[in-house]
C-alpha cells in the first residue's frame, strides 16, 4: 500500500520543486516569446512549429527532471528562442528563406486545378473542394486563384475579386 501512495503522491518536496521549476520557465518562456516578437500560432512555419514544440519539452523535462536544475532549462529556453529568433530575422534574405520557407504553391489558375501541385502539397481534390466550399466558392470556374501559402494555409482569389476582374 505504501508503495502505491508513494507512486500517486511522491514526494512533496520533488512536487513543489516542479511547480517553482515551470512557473520560472513558464514565465521566462512567456517573456522571451514577447520579446522575439508577434508570431501568429495558428499557422505556424516549420520553424516556428519545431520552436513551439522544443519549448513545450524542454518546460516538460526541465521542470519534472531531478536531474535538471531551472537555470538549466532556462539556458535551454533562451539559446533556443534566440536561434529561433536569428533564423526568423535570416528569412528576411532570400537565399536563407528559400531554404527555411517552403514555396507558395498554385492550385487553381483561372478556375483549372494544378494536379501537380496538389500532389505536392499531399492534397486530393476533395481536400480542394473543402477548402473551396469554406471560401464560399461553389464553381471552380469562378477560381482565379487558389494558392498553398508557405504557413499551410490556402488563399482563394476569385474572378469577382481578381485585379481586373468584373464583377
Amino acid at each position: 500500500m505504501n508503495a502505491i501512495l508513494d507512486a500517486l503522491v511522491g514526494d512533496p518536496q520533488r512536487a513543489l520543486h516542479a511547480a517553482v521549476k515551470i512557473l520560472a520557465l513558464f514565465i521566462t518562456a512567456v517573456v522571451a516569446f514577447r520579446l522575439s516578437g508577434r508570431r501568429s500560432l495558428a499557422e505556424l512555419s516549420p520553424v516556428d512549429f519545431v520552436t513551439a514544440i522544443s519549448v513545450g519539452a524542454i518546460i516538460g523535462r526541465t521542470a519534472t527532471a531531478t536531474d535538471a536544475s531551472g537555470m538549466t532549462g532556462a539556458a535551454a529556453l533562451v539559446t533556443l528562442l534566440l536561434a529561433h529568433l536569428v533564423v526568423v530575422r535570416l528569412r528576411l534574405f532570400p537565399g536563407v528563406a528559400h531554404l527555411v520557407d517552403p514555396p507558395l504553391r498554385v492550385l487553381v489558375h483561372d478556375g483549372v486545378v494544378q494536379r501537380l501541385e496538389l500532389r505536392r502539397c499531399c492534397m486530393t481534390s476533395r481536400d480542394l473542394d473543402s477548402v473551396l466550399r469554406q471560401h464560399g466558392v461553389t464553381d471552380l470556374a469562378n477560381v482565379h486563384l487558389a494558392v498553398f501559402e508557405p504557413r499551410g494555409s490556402i488563399s482563394v482569389i476569385t474572378r469577382d475579386k481578381a485585379p481586373g476582374g468584373s464583377p
